[in-house]
Protein backbone atom coordinates (compact mmCIF):
# COMPACT_ATOMS: atom_id res chain seq x y z
CA UNK A 1 0.00 0.00 0.00
CA UNK A 2 1.74 3.63 -1.11
CA UNK A 3 2.09 6.07 1.59
CA UNK A 4 -0.48 8.26 0.60
CA UNK A 5 -3.94 5.64 0.46
CA UNK A 6 -2.48 4.32 3.73
CA UNK A 7 -2.68 7.66 5.27
CA UNK A 8 -5.89 7.98 3.53
CA UNK A 9 -7.03 4.90 5.07
CA UNK A 10 -5.98 6.02 8.69
CA UNK A 11 -7.87 9.02 7.97
CA UNK A 12 -10.85 7.46 6.94
CA UNK A 13 -10.56 5.13 9.87
CA UNK A 14 -10.53 8.38 12.76
CA UNK A 15 -13.48 9.99 10.42
CA UNK A 16 -15.25 6.73 11.24
CA UNK A 17 -14.28 6.65 14.56
CA UNK A 18 -15.52 10.21 15.15
CA UNK A 19 -18.67 9.56 13.42
CA UNK A 20 -19.11 6.50 15.78
CA UNK A 21 -18.12 8.80 18.91
CA UNK A 22 -20.41 11.90 17.61
CA UNK A 23 -23.85 9.34 17.77
CA UNK A 24 -23.77 9.75 21.19
CA UNK A 25 -21.81 12.43 22.04
CA UNK A 26 -22.28 16.15 21.41
CA UNK A 27 -19.45 18.21 19.77
CA UNK A 28 -18.82 20.92 22.67
CA UNK A 29 -17.57 24.34 21.43
CA UNK A 30 -15.24 26.12 23.05
CA UNK A 31 -12.38 29.11 22.80
CA UNK A 32 -9.42 30.55 24.56
CA UNK A 33 -10.00 32.13 27.89
CA UNK A 34 -6.67 33.21 29.18
CA UNK A 35 -3.36 31.39 30.40
CA UNK A 36 -2.61 31.27 34.49
CA UNK A 37 1.14 32.61 35.77
CA UNK A 38 2.25 28.82 35.34
CA UNK A 39 1.76 29.59 31.34
CA UNK A 40 -1.09 27.00 31.38
CA UNK A 41 -3.51 27.39 28.70
CA UNK A 42 -7.04 27.98 29.93
CA UNK A 43 -9.78 27.24 27.70
CA UNK A 44 -13.72 28.36 28.52
CA UNK A 45 -16.23 25.51 27.05
CA UNK A 46 -20.17 25.97 26.41
CA UNK A 47 -22.82 23.91 26.45
CA UNK A 48 -26.59 25.12 24.88
CA UNK A 49 -29.57 23.53 24.87
CA UNK A 50 -32.45 23.79 22.35
CA UNK A 51 -33.71 26.66 23.82
CA UNK A 52 -30.96 28.74 24.09
CA UNK A 53 -30.00 27.91 27.99
CA UNK A 54 -26.44 28.11 28.41
CA UNK A 55 -23.79 27.18 30.98
CA UNK A 56 -19.95 27.91 29.85
CA UNK A 57 -17.56 26.41 32.27
CA UNK A 58 -13.67 26.67 32.25
CA UNK A 59 -10.96 24.03 33.03
CA UNK A 60 -9.06 26.31 35.46
CA UNK A 61 -10.95 25.52 38.86
CA UNK A 62 -13.45 23.31 36.34
CA UNK A 63 -15.29 26.75 37.08
CA UNK A 64 -18.76 27.61 35.76
CA UNK A 65 -18.04 31.62 34.09
CA UNK A 66 -21.52 31.69 32.79
CA UNK A 67 -25.02 30.06 32.88
CA UNK A 68 -27.37 32.46 30.74
CA UNK A 69 -31.63 31.21 31.04
CA UNK A 70 -34.66 33.16 30.42
CA UNK A 71 -37.36 35.13 32.48
CA UNK A 72 -40.50 34.90 32.22
CA UNK A 73 -40.41 37.41 29.16
CA UNK A 74 -38.16 35.05 27.38
CA UNK A 75 -35.20 37.70 27.94
CA UNK A 76 -31.74 35.86 28.17
CA UNK A 77 -29.54 37.04 31.17
CA UNK A 78 -26.18 35.57 33.03
CA UNK A 79 -27.87 34.98 36.51
CA UNK A 80 -23.73 33.55 37.71
CA UNK A 81 -21.20 35.81 39.18
CA UNK A 82 -18.22 36.10 37.67
CA UNK A 83 -15.84 38.07 35.07
CA UNK A 84 -15.61 38.30 31.57
CA UNK A 85 -11.92 38.30 31.52
CA UNK A 86 -9.89 35.29 32.86
CA UNK A 87 -7.30 37.48 34.51
CA UNK A 88 -9.46 38.88 37.54
CA UNK A 89 -10.28 34.58 38.72
CA UNK A 90 -6.50 34.65 39.66
CA UNK A 91 -6.48 37.07 42.17
CA UNK A 92 -10.32 37.20 43.78
CA UNK A 93 -11.05 35.33 46.91
CA UNK A 94 -14.58 34.87 46.35
CA UNK A 95 -14.43 30.99 44.66
CA UNK A 96 -17.12 32.34 41.63
CA UNK A 97 -18.46 29.00 39.96
CA UNK A 98 -15.60 26.86 41.41
CA UNK A 99 -15.50 23.27 41.75
CA UNK A 100 -14.36 22.72 45.45
CA UNK A 101 -11.94 20.28 46.67
CA UNK A 102 -10.67 18.09 48.27
CA UNK A 103 -13.02 19.78 51.26
CA UNK A 104 -15.26 22.15 50.74
CA UNK A 105 -15.72 24.59 53.70
CA UNK A 106 -14.02 24.39 56.53
CA UNK A 107 -11.86 22.36 58.86
CA UNK A 108 -11.15 23.29 62.50
CA UNK A 109 -7.42 24.82 62.78
CA UNK A 110 -6.75 23.11 59.72
CA UNK A 111 -6.48 19.26 61.47
CA UNK A 112 -8.23 16.02 61.75
CA UNK A 113 -7.25 12.04 62.35
CA UNK A 114 -7.30 9.07 60.23
CA UNK A 115 -6.34 5.79 61.93
CA UNK A 116 -4.45 8.09 64.75
CA UNK A 117 -2.45 9.32 62.38
CA UNK A 118 -2.95 13.14 62.59
CA UNK A 119 -2.66 15.79 59.38
CA UNK A 120 -2.03 18.97 59.27
CA UNK A 121 -3.89 20.85 56.12
CA UNK A 122 -3.03 24.49 54.91
CA UNK A 123 -4.80 27.35 57.33
CA UNK A 124 -6.02 29.98 54.72
CA UNK A 125 -9.33 31.32 56.66
CA UNK A 126 -8.39 32.60 60.00
CA UNK A 127 -7.29 30.02 62.34
CA UNK A 128 -8.74 27.23 59.62
CA UNK A 129 -8.77 25.54 56.44
CA UNK A 130 -11.60 27.12 54.29
CA UNK A 131 -12.26 24.79 50.73
CA UNK A 132 -8.93 22.74 50.36
CA UNK A 133 -6.52 24.93 51.43
CA UNK A 134 -3.83 27.17 49.60
CA UNK A 135 -4.42 25.64 46.18
CA UNK A 136 -7.77 23.56 45.91
CA UNK A 137 -9.28 22.45 42.82
CA UNK A 138 -10.36 25.51 41.89
CA UNK A 139 -6.81 26.66 40.95
CA UNK A 140 -5.94 23.74 38.94
CA UNK A 141 -6.27 23.03 35.37
CA UNK A 142 -8.31 19.83 35.09
CA UNK A 143 -8.14 17.22 32.32
CA UNK A 144 -11.21 17.37 29.68
CA UNK A 145 -12.92 14.35 28.37
CA UNK A 146 -15.66 13.29 26.39
CA UNK A 147 -18.76 12.34 27.59
CA UNK A 148 -21.48 9.86 26.28
CA UNK A 149 -24.46 12.01 26.49
CA UNK A 150 -27.55 12.80 23.95
CA UNK A 151 -27.44 16.31 26.07
CA UNK A 152 -24.34 18.29 25.43
CA UNK A 153 -22.08 17.34 28.38
CA UNK A 154 -18.26 17.98 29.54
CA UNK A 155 -16.16 15.75 32.26
CA UNK A 156 -13.32 17.39 33.66
CA UNK A 157 -11.40 15.26 35.72
CA UNK A 158 -7.85 15.11 37.74
CA UNK A 159 -5.43 13.11 39.77
CA UNK A 160 -5.02 14.48 43.22
CA UNK A 161 -1.75 13.22 44.27
CA UNK A 162 -1.05 12.10 47.92
CA UNK A 163 -0.09 14.60 50.37
CA UNK A 164 -1.38 17.74 48.05
CA UNK A 165 -2.43 19.89 50.29
CA UNK A 166 -1.91 18.17 53.67
CA UNK A 167 -4.44 15.37 52.28
CA UNK A 168 -3.79 11.68 52.58
CA UNK A 169 -4.59 9.80 49.59
CA UNK A 170 -3.61 9.23 45.45
CA UNK A 171 -7.34 10.80 44.56
CA UNK A 172 -8.76 10.18 41.31
CA UNK A 173 -11.47 12.55 40.76
CA UNK A 174 -14.07 13.89 37.99
CA UNK A 175 -16.67 16.40 37.45
CA UNK A 176 -19.52 15.80 34.49
CA UNK A 177 -21.50 18.67 33.59
CA UNK A 178 -24.97 17.56 31.43
CA UNK A 179 -27.34 20.40 30.02
CA UNK A 180 -30.71 18.82 29.04
CA UNK A 181 -33.57 20.67 27.59
CA UNK A 182 -35.72 21.12 29.99
CA UNK A 183 -33.37 23.94 31.19
CA UNK A 184 -31.38 21.34 34.31
CA UNK A 185 -27.80 21.55 34.75
CA UNK A 186 -26.67 18.50 35.89
CA UNK A 187 -23.76 18.31 38.37
CA UNK A 188 -22.01 14.56 39.09
CA UNK A 189 -18.72 13.83 41.10
CA UNK A 190 -16.90 10.51 41.50
CA UNK A 191 -13.13 10.08 43.09
CA UNK A 192 -11.65 7.06 44.29
CA UNK A 193 -8.36 6.95 46.30
CA UNK A 194 -5.44 4.38 47.69
CA UNK A 195 -5.69 5.34 51.20
CA UNK A 196 -8.42 6.38 53.62
CA UNK A 197 -8.94 10.02 52.77
CA UNK A 198 -11.84 12.61 53.92
CA UNK A 199 -13.45 14.69 50.73
CA UNK A 200 -16.61 16.81 50.52
CA UNK A 201 -16.77 18.29 46.70
CA UNK A 202 -19.35 21.17 45.83
CA UNK A 203 -19.71 23.87 43.04
CA UNK A 204 -19.62 27.39 44.19
CA UNK A 205 -21.90 29.49 42.11
CA UNK A 206 -22.74 32.37 42.89
CA UNK A 207 -26.88 33.55 41.33
CA UNK A 208 -28.35 36.59 40.98
CA UNK A 209 -31.73 35.45 39.48
CA UNK A 210 -32.18 39.19 38.03
CA UNK A 211 -28.38 38.88 36.00
CA UNK A 212 -25.20 39.16 37.47
CA UNK A 213 -24.36 42.46 39.19
CA UNK A 214 -28.24 43.70 39.16
CA UNK A 215 -28.67 44.51 42.62
CA UNK A 216 -29.15 42.49 45.86
CA UNK A 217 -30.44 38.93 46.38
CA UNK A 218 -32.24 40.41 49.34
CA UNK A 219 -35.45 40.21 47.80
CA UNK A 220 -35.20 36.53 46.16
CA UNK A 221 -37.57 34.62 48.08
CA UNK A 222 -35.86 31.15 49.37
CA UNK A 223 -37.22 27.55 50.78
CA UNK A 224 -35.08 25.35 52.30
CA UNK A 225 -35.94 22.13 52.76
CA UNK A 226 -34.61 21.54 55.91
CA UNK A 227 -35.58 21.25 59.45
CA UNK A 228 -32.32 21.98 61.33
CA UNK A 229 -29.06 23.32 60.90
CA UNK A 230 -25.72 23.45 62.22
CA UNK A 231 -24.52 26.43 64.41
CA UNK A 232 -21.20 27.63 64.15
CA UNK A 233 -18.91 29.51 66.05
CA UNK A 234 -17.39 33.34 65.58
CA UNK A 235 -14.94 31.45 62.92
CA UNK A 236 -17.84 30.32 61.32
CA UNK A 237 -16.82 26.13 62.42
CA UNK A 238 -19.83 24.10 64.06
CA UNK A 239 -20.20 23.84 67.32
CA UNK A 240 -21.39 20.20 66.79
CA UNK A 241 -25.06 20.78 67.87
CA UNK A 242 -27.56 19.76 65.32
CA UNK A 243 -30.54 22.68 66.24
CA UNK A 244 -34.30 23.06 64.91
CA UNK A 245 -34.83 26.07 63.24
CA UNK A 246 -38.35 26.38 64.05
CA UNK A 247 -38.41 29.94 65.91
CA UNK A 248 -34.75 30.97 64.26
CA UNK A 249 -33.91 33.10 61.65
CA UNK A 250 -32.50 30.16 59.84
CA UNK A 251 -36.24 28.74 59.44
CA UNK A 252 -37.12 28.90 55.69
CA UNK A 253 -39.19 25.57 55.31
CA UNK A 254 -41.65 28.17 54.02
CA UNK A 255 -40.85 30.44 51.23
CA UNK A 256 -39.21 33.76 52.83
CA UNK A 257 -37.67 36.63 51.33
CA UNK A 258 -33.76 36.24 51.71
CA UNK A 259 -33.48 39.68 53.78
CA UNK A 260 -36.86 39.02 56.53
CA UNK A 261 -34.41 37.88 58.96
CA UNK A 262 -30.88 38.39 57.40
CA UNK A 263 -29.81 41.26 60.28
CA UNK A 264 -30.92 38.75 63.33
CA UNK A 265 -28.20 36.08 61.99
CA UNK A 266 -25.39 38.12 63.95
CA UNK A 267 -22.06 37.36 62.22
CA UNK A 268 -19.44 39.18 61.00
CA UNK A 269 -20.01 40.04 58.17
CA UNK A 270 -23.79 39.99 58.82
CA UNK A 271 -25.63 37.14 56.56
CA UNK A 272 -26.74 33.23 55.94
CA UNK A 273 -23.07 31.66 56.11
CA UNK A 274 -24.53 28.20 57.49
CA UNK A 275 -24.88 24.77 56.36
CA UNK A 276 -28.55 23.71 56.54
CA UNK A 277 -29.34 19.32 57.12
CA UNK A 278 -31.19 18.91 54.73
CA UNK A 279 -34.40 16.61 55.63
CA UNK A 280 -33.79 13.52 54.06
CA UNK A 281 -30.35 14.05 54.42
CA UNK A 282 -28.98 11.09 56.56
CA UNK A 283 -30.91 8.32 54.11
CA UNK A 284 -28.99 10.43 51.06
CA UNK A 285 -31.89 9.90 49.15
CA UNK A 286 -31.90 12.34 45.70
CA UNK A 287 -34.36 15.07 46.69
CA UNK A 288 -35.35 18.77 46.18
CA UNK A 289 -33.30 20.81 48.90
CA UNK A 290 -33.80 24.42 48.29
CA UNK A 291 -35.69 26.90 45.78
CA UNK A 292 -35.18 29.99 44.85
CA UNK A 293 -37.59 32.50 43.53
CA UNK A 294 -36.74 36.28 41.79
CA UNK A 295 -40.16 38.03 41.46
CA UNK A 296 -39.03 40.57 39.49
CA UNK A 297 -37.67 38.39 36.58
CA UNK A 298 -39.69 35.50 37.23
CA UNK A 299 -37.13 33.17 36.92
CA UNK A 300 -36.95 29.80 39.65
CA UNK A 301 -34.50 27.75 40.56
CA UNK A 302 -34.68 24.50 42.35
CA UNK A 303 -31.56 22.43 43.88
CA UNK A 304 -31.95 18.69 43.85
CA UNK A 305 -28.98 16.61 45.93
CA UNK A 306 -27.69 13.30 47.23
CA UNK A 307 -25.88 15.83 49.84
CA UNK A 308 -27.31 15.40 53.35
CA UNK A 309 -26.68 19.56 53.78
CA UNK A 310 -26.54 22.55 51.80
CA UNK A 311 -24.41 25.53 52.82
CA UNK A 312 -26.78 28.83 52.01
CA UNK A 313 -24.28 31.78 51.80
CA UNK A 314 -25.77 35.19 50.80
CA UNK A 315 -22.26 37.08 49.55
CA UNK A 316 -21.59 38.60 53.22
CA UNK A 317 -17.94 38.96 52.40
CA UNK A 318 -18.51 41.12 48.53
CA UNK A 319 -17.57 44.26 49.70
CA UNK A 320 -17.94 46.36 46.45
CA UNK A 321 -14.13 45.99 45.64
CA UNK A 322 -14.69 43.46 43.02
CA UNK A 323 -16.03 44.51 39.48
CA UNK A 324 -17.67 41.76 37.27
CA UNK A 325 -19.85 41.54 34.12
CA UNK A 326 -20.20 44.41 32.24
CA UNK A 327 -18.55 46.14 34.68
CA UNK A 328 -20.42 45.79 37.52
CA UNK A 329 -19.91 45.85 40.80
CA UNK A 330 -20.41 43.09 42.85
CA UNK A 331 -21.80 44.34 46.17
CA UNK A 332 -22.62 42.43 49.62
CA UNK A 333 -25.30 40.51 49.23
CA UNK A 334 -24.99 40.62 45.34
CA UNK A 335 -25.14 36.87 44.86
CA UNK A 336 -26.25 33.53 47.03
CA UNK A 337 -24.88 30.04 46.82
CA UNK A 338 -26.24 27.15 47.63
CA UNK A 339 -23.47 24.84 47.46
CA UNK A 340 -24.91 21.03 48.10
CA UNK A 341 -22.06 18.95 50.60
CA UNK A 342 -21.52 17.09 53.64
CA UNK A 343 -21.36 19.26 56.79
CA UNK A 344 -18.13 21.52 57.42
CA UNK A 345 -15.34 20.39 60.07
CA UNK A 346 -16.98 17.00 59.73
CA UNK A 347 -13.74 14.66 60.56
CA UNK A 348 -13.46 16.72 64.03
CA UNK A 349 -18.05 15.66 64.62
CA UNK A 350 -18.88 12.14 64.94
CA UNK A 351 -22.30 13.16 64.96
CA UNK A 352 -21.99 14.28 61.72
CA UNK A 353 -22.32 12.01 58.41
CA UNK A 354 -19.19 10.56 57.86
CA UNK A 355 -16.76 11.92 54.68
CA UNK A 356 -14.05 9.33 54.81
CA UNK A 357 -12.97 8.05 51.23
CA UNK A 358 -11.96 4.52 51.77
CA UNK A 359 -9.92 2.61 49.27
CA UNK A 360 -11.85 0.22 47.25
CA UNK A 361 -15.23 2.78 47.48
CA UNK A 362 -16.44 4.98 45.11
CA UNK A 363 -17.75 8.93 46.25
CA UNK A 364 -20.44 9.47 43.82
CA UNK A 365 -22.63 12.70 44.09
CA UNK A 366 -25.37 14.58 41.79
CA UNK A 367 -27.06 17.71 42.48
CA UNK A 368 -29.52 19.03 39.41
CA UNK A 369 -29.78 22.96 39.72
CA UNK A 370 -33.39 23.31 37.61
CA UNK A 371 -34.10 26.65 36.07
CA UNK A 372 -37.77 27.86 35.03
CA UNK A 373 -40.18 30.82 35.70
CA UNK A 374 -43.30 31.61 37.74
Amino acid sequence: MSHHSHAVLIALITVLGLAACAQNSVAIPSQPFGRTPRGEKVTLYTLTNKNGMSVSIMDYGATIVKIVVPDRNGKLDDVALGFDHFAPYLTQTAYFGATIGRYANRIARGKFEINRTVYQVPVNNGPNSLHGGLRGFDKRIWKVEPVESDNPAIRFSRFSPNGEEGYPGNLFVSVTFVLTDDNRLQISYRATTDKPTFINLTNHTYFNLAGAGNGSILDHIVTLHASAFTPVDADLIPTGEIKDVAGTPWDFRTPTPIGLHLKETGGTPVGYDHNFVLTKGFFSNFDLAAEVEDPKSGRVLKVYTDQPGVQFYTGNFLDGTLTGKGGKVYRQYGGFCLETQHFPDSPNHDNFPSTVLAPGDVFKSTTIYAFGVK
